[in-house]
């Protein structure tokens, strides 16, 4: 009986220390969750449709812009202040410069690429979805011949192309500057729109796609038409460049 009783009340004195070191290690571990958080969810439930995840990165991509904004205004009004020859040499190349790198908007003639995905019932029940999907190889193939052709300056989706955009695949969306847009992709390109319908018509994989979009199994989406009086904005994204060192 005395062995069995002592049993007992070692038992009680061990939930007695076990129970409050319990919630002190959830307490600490609600503290770490809190600190790394910043007041944020650490596990965000899922977006599962493609306009609210659209309006969420624009969101955050559009905050970084402002920033960016600021900081590249307060970098002009202090470089402005030092009376030095070779800083205002540089400020004069790189105002040259502001045209060509995409900096400033460009208005007249242009010519306008829609590519979309084929019919969703097409879709449906197809044993591979592959040519039935805009890829980001289409998008860039039909950017690329605008370029060749002398292209003064290029959007897609309304947002301005230069030489460090980036065009890839997310899902069933494909990315442009850090934010998912689903099709159709609208591609517009000033310029001359002969030199750019005619270098569009040769090039082999432009056609291979055109090909398909004539397929009726495949009927992926294809359209091009001359506009008037168009006006591709100043690129006015994140300007962070990357670019290798070499090794000393």
């Amino acid at each position: 009986m005395h062995t069995h009783s002592h049993g007992h009340r070692a038992k009680r004195v061990g939930w007695r220390l076990a129970t409050p070191a319990a919630f002190a290690v959830a307490g600490a571990l609600f503290m770490v969750s809190a600190t790394n958080s910043e007041g944020t969810d650490l596990r965000p439930g899922r977006v599962n449709d493609m306009p609210s995840l659209v309006r969420s990165e624009k969101s955050q991509y559009e905050d970084l812009r402002l920033k960016a904004s600021d900081l590249s205004s307060d970098v002009e009004k202090l470089s402005a202040r030092i009376d030095d020859d070779q800083v205002r040499k540089a400020r004069r190349e790189a105002t040259r410069l502001e045209g060509p790198a995409g900096f400033s908007e460009v208005e007249g003639s242009a010519l306008t690429v829609t590519l979309s995905d084929s019919p969703e019932d097409l879709r449906e029940d197809a044993e591979d979805i592959r040519r039935l999907v805009v890829h980001q190889q289409d998008i860039q193939a039909v950017v690329n011949a605008m370029w060749d052709a002398g292209a003064e300056g290029v959007m897609i989706q309304g947002q301005r192309i230069i030489s460090t955009t980036g065009i890839k695949c997310a899902g069933n969306s494909v990315e442009l500057q850090g934010i998912p847009y689903p099709q159709p992709y609208v591609i517009t390109a000033v310029g001359d729109t002969a030199a750019m319908q005619e270098r569009i018509d040769s090039d082999y994989d432009i056609g291979l796609y055109r090909s398909d979009a004539e397929n009726p199994a495949i009927q992926i989406g294809w359209g091009m038409e001359v506009e008037h009086d168009v006006t591709v904005p100043a690129y006015d994204g994140l300007r962070g460049l990357e670019y290798a060192e070499p090794l000393t």
